[in-house]
């Protein structure tokens, strides 16, 4: 989809971008191919010609930066096929403040492996883990997870794609939290974290840290990890039906 995408271009929008594709314009090496053959409306063909060359070669040198910094946030989907095998499916846990210091885990899912990142054993490794991925995919992380992640780790700069589900999730019609999406989709949890919650959460984490009950934090991490998994299968939905609606 992102080598079909023409609306993070200087002067056009989303119905520039759909009157592009009926004129058959489908992909960037169409209008490279011919940009005579095809109307821009009022944005300055010339500039449109030179952000579409600038565009494609940032996808082919992966250059997620490029695409971070001229896409807008609803419109990120678009770029997660190319840039998921760097991808991370991010999710904090806090001891319920809302300082970076209240962070106590951060979960890390890339596809394959899931990595828990836990307070006062090794939350600073954080700072190497984000800096190999490319884009970050969360739900509401741009109202929680990434400005919290910000206080709590300065200097670290957050220039990846960021898809953040809760957004566009509301955007097809759901309403509500990710558990509650979760089993509107059919996507169950394992009994063992099936019902709990952000204040549980809190819960585990202030029963651990209170009494180093270490079945406690083992729950606390399986609940982290569920939900960093779930949004793997939430984008790849989000995606595939946004795809279905955009090119029919």
């Amino acid at each position: 989809m992102l080598n079909r995408t023409f609306c993070h271009l200087p002067g056009i929008g989303f119905e520039t971008e759909r009157k592009l594709w009926e004129q058959g314009c489908l992909t960037w090496a169409d209008f490279l191919s011919d940009p005579s053959r095809y109307s821009v409306g009022s944005a300055s063909k010339e500039l449109v010609l030179k952000h579409i060359g600038d565009s494609q070669a940032a996808l082919e040198r992966r250059e997620h930066q490029y695409f971070a910094n001229n896409l807008k946030s609803l419109d990120v989907w678009r770029a997660w096929p190319e840039f998921r095998d760097r991808c991370v499916y991010l999710d904090i846990e806090t001891d319920g403040g809302v300082q970076g210091e209240a962070i106590t885990i951060i979960g890390l899912f890339d596809g394959n492996t899931f990595t828990c990142r836990v307070k006062e054993r090794d939350l600073e490794n954080f700072r190497d883990d984000i800096s190999r991925f490319s884009m970050i995919v969360t739900f509401f992380g741009n109202g929680f997870d990434v400005p919290m992640l910000q206080k709590r780790f300065l200097g670290v700069h957050f220039d990846q794609l960021h898809l953040d589900l809760c957004p566009l999730l509301r955007r097809l019609g759901f309403r509500g939290g990710l558990k509650r999406i979760e089993r509107e989709l059919g996507f169950f949890r394992s009994p063992q974290t099936e019902g709990l919650n952000g204040r549980d959460a809190v819960r585990l984490w202030r029963q651990y840290l209170w009494t180093r009950n270490e079945a406690a934090l083992d729950l606390l991490i399986a609940y982290n990890r569920e939900d960093v998994v779930s949004l793997e299968k939430l984008a790849d939905y989000a995606y595939k039906r946004l795809s279905r609606e955009y090119y029919n």
